[in-house]
């Protein structure tokens, strides 16, 4: 069993069997592959069980006992997907990732993301171990093997990770942070073309605490993550080679949920990766790696395995796995700690926001009306200039352009879209030229129109909205509807929900700072409910993440979490349901990081079959002018595709080119 470093505690899955016997273990194996056909239950049941420095153990044992090599006895008894695996566990860690990468580099072609997944997130006596069992096993300088296999500045990354010289020291220079943090910017963002060999150096040689306190700083500096910038400077493998080592940097077991999340998402499974992983991570962070996979995609790492494979395999992928995070009081402290840390570097407050839609230069409303005149005038309408209009103005000039139209051609240009424009198209274009209190009035009052109420609407506008856009839409609500929109909700909403919704529509959230003292209050308050007494825990809920600041309540979490070993999101999931528990979600979510939420939600619009296009819509237009150049860069960050590569596969025509207008890029 691989050991913790001196003071921390074993985040393995897999610990040293007690009462341990390898001839024993060596006997029932044999038993379990003689004669015709073989248990596989025992044999899983076995290997799963013991750590890997047993196992070795298990194969002396058996070459004792039976003169025979117990690694090409399964392999001849084992097949498929189950034979890799058990064959993988049977292997020293170094020799497994070794024949990984000889496996990556052999034959036609070369699987890059091995490589990079092995390389990137290996510490420095791994990293020696591995090239070690690479000259053990294959006689051969695997240096040499990656070379010959690889080209450019991937191929130098690639060779400057083999050495296994990454500083360790914990002391951390201020100057040199600075200094690194002016290089990386002169070497990309500041440069004509990049200085790549910066990059190489930087990230390949320099301390993970270090390179902490360097992305910390660049984000600070140039108002954008360095992941952000490796996007933009670098691209193909050493692109994503550079941001596996940035993930591996800012936390290793999130990298491998994340790692694991794309194995098994959508059609297919990638068996190859799934097995590396769990194999190489069970006696190091697999507790780590599934609260972080949990607090991420809202589900156990366990259950998605048992979704995703079958039979024998399957039964050794969950115990290598060794719990099921859904199952009740299934939590660990120290990765909640992790997950904290996760999200509150993502949602510090001095990333600065920025939308994807500006003032146009030289702005001429007088010219634009006439062109929108000119399109929508006679037989058929030329959308394509109403869109280029309209989605490359901002709000104020949109307003400009209304009162010119009416002015010069005594028209209502609203009036006149609504009647040229049709189905989605329609809906975008008319969003984006009504004020932005008047659309989320709108949507409300949509949400709450006719039989049902989308209450899913109602927590998206009413749970992310600051104060002077909360006082706005009532302001707009009772100008448009002549109803107040307290009046509206009490009417159509029932309960607890009801007064989440009220208690947000009245936009009085405390505005300051944290208050520490307060904070450890806060979260004592919501932490003493008892279990079970849900009318009790959801009204304490509700006036503390109603009215607390966004910057108090991020304090709370830290607190709770430190009093209860749980983050707050997970205790909502789980004591609370239905509207009550979405709203106290959203909330939650929005505080951590709202560009994130909003990410989340378009994905969600957008998955599997068909497309929610009324959220699609709502979050395009409300957000173009706020973050949506920052929701994009999450959303890449999360999914591992582009915001704009998901519009253009899901939506068609005049609506796809003005929802990507709208994006204002591909990342």
């Amino acid at each position: 069993m691989a050991k913790p470093a001196q003071g921390t505690k074993y985040r393995g899955s897999i610990h040293d069997f007690p009462n341990f016997d390898p001839s024993q273990d060596a006997e029932a194996l044999y038993t379990a592959m003689k004669g015709f056909g073989s248990d596989k239950e025992a044999i899983l049941e076995l290997i799963t069980s013991r750590s890997n420095r047993q196992r070795q153990e298990i194969c002396q044992s058996y070459k004792s006992l039976y003169g025979k090599d117990l690694i090409a006895d399964l392999k001849y008894e084992l097949t498929g997907k189950f034979e890799r695996l058990i064959v993988g566990l049977m292997r020293p860690l170094a020799y497994c990732d070794a024949k990984e990468i000889k496996d990556a580099v052999s034959g036609i072609g070369t699987d890059e993301k091995c490589l990079i997944e092995i390389l990137a997130s290996r510490t420095n006596k791994q990293i020696h171990q591995l090239v070690a069992a690479y000259k053990d096993a294959y006689e051969r300088d695997l240096e040499s093997d990656i070379i010959s296999d690889t080209s450019g500045h991937f191929q130098k990354m690639l060779v400057v990770l083999l050495q296994g010289t990454r500083e360790e020291d914990d002391v951390v220079s201020e100057d040199l942070v600075q200094q690194d943090v002016q290089d990386l910017y002169e070497a990309g963002e500041l440069k004509w073309g990049t200085d790549e060999a910066q990059f190489i150096y930087i990230l390949g040689n320099r301390s993970k605490q270090h390179l902490r306190l360097v992305f910390d700083e660049y984000l600070r500096t140039t108002g954008k993550p360095i992941e952000a910038s490796i996007r933009g400077e670098l691209s193909g493998d050493f692109e994503k080679l550079m941001l596996a080592v940035v993930k591996c940097v800012r936390s290793t077991p999130e990298y491998f949920a994340e790692r694991l999340f794309k194995a098994m998402k959508g059609l297919g499974t990638r068996d190859n990766t799934l097995i590396r992983i769990m194999v190489s991570r069970s006696e190091l962070d697999m507790l780590d790696i599934r609260e972080i996979f949990r607090t991420k995609y809202e589900k156990s790492l366990y259950s998605m395995i048992k979704n995703d494979t079958s039979g024998e395999y399957k039964k050794a992928l969950l115990k290598l796995c060794g719990g099921d995070d859904d199952a009740a009081g299934q939590f660990f402290p120290e990765a909640a700690q992790v997950a904290y840390q996760m999200w509150e570097l993502s949602a510090v407050s001095r990333v600065e926001l920025k939308g994807t839609v500006r003032p146009a230069n030289d702005f001429n409303p007088d010219a634009d009306a006439k062109a929108l005149r000119k399109a929508m005038k006679g037989i058929g309408t030329d959308e394509a200039t109403i869109i280029d209009i309209v989605t490359h103005r901002s709000n104020a000039q949109r307003q400009q352009i209304r009162q010119t139209f009416k002015s010069h051609f005594g028209r209502d240009l609203m009036a006149d879209l609504k009647s040229e424009l049709s189905g989605d198209l329609a809906r975008l274009i008319l969003g984006l030229m009504m004020p932005p209190a008047h659309y989320d009035a709108k949507q409300l009052k949509k949400a709450m129109e006719g039989a049902g109420t989308d209450e899913k609407a109602l927590i998206e506008i009413l749970a992310t909205r600051t104060n002077a856009e909360i006082r706005a839409i009532n302001e707009a609500y009772k100008e448009n509807y002549h109803k107040s929109l307290e009046d509206a909700l009490s009417s159509d909403t029932s309960g607890h929900f009801r007064r989440i919704l009220i208690s947000l529509a009245t936009g009085n959230r405390e505005e300051g700072g944290e208050d520490r003292d307060q904070a450890q209050e806060d979260a004592q308050e919501i932490a003493d409910t008892p279990s079970g007494d849900k009318t009790s825990l959801e009204t304490r809920f509700m006036m503390i993440l109603c009215t607390r600041s966004y910057p108090h309540l991020r304090r709370v979490f830290q607190e709770f979490i430190k009093m209860t070993n749980y983050d707050v999101e997970h205790t909502i999931k789980k004591e609370m349901s239905g509207d009550v528990r979405d709203a106290f979600v959203a909330i939650v979510q929005s505080v951590k990081n709202k560009p994130l939420f909003f990410a989340d939600k378009l994905y969600k619009s957008m998955k599997g079959a068909g497309t929610d296009e009324k959220t699609l819509t709502r979050i395009m237009v409300s957000r173009s002018e706020i973050d949506l150049l920052n929701i994009r860069r999450e959303f890449i960050e999360k999914y591992d595709k582009s915001l704009h590569q998901t519009i253009e596969s899901d939506t068609s025509g005049d609506f796809l080119k003005a929802l990507l207008a709208l994006c204002g890029g591909e990342d």
